[in-house]
């Protein structure tokens, strides 16, 4: 699982009727937790809005956590964080 920002979202009138009737969000992942770098694509099931600070489940636990086993859904916003504690290693 990994923590992000949500920077944007995406609207798809064509897709795998699997997907039909969800939302999809632009998460930027956090510093520490980018392995390329790259912002991704997540199925939104809770609401979560431009701005928040999101928990973000990938792979088989996305598909999981959102209750769709059998879509093609690589990651799921899971959980939108209120407040956090930063961990720093020393």
């Amino acid at each position: 699982m990994i923590i992000g920002k949500v920077v944007g979202s995406i609207f798809s009138t064509r897709k795998s009727e699997k997907l039909v009737g969800n939302k999809f969000m632009i998460v930027r992942p956090e510093e520490s937790m980018r392995a390329d770098g790259n912002d991704l694509v997540a199925i939104d099931i809770i609401g979560a809005g431009i701005g928040e600070k999101v928990l973000v489940a990938q792979g088989s636990a996305a598909r999981i956590g959102c209750d769709m086993k059998d879509a093609p859904v690589d990651a799921a916003i899971v959980g939108i964080i209120d407040e956090g504690q930063e961990f720093t290693d020393q």
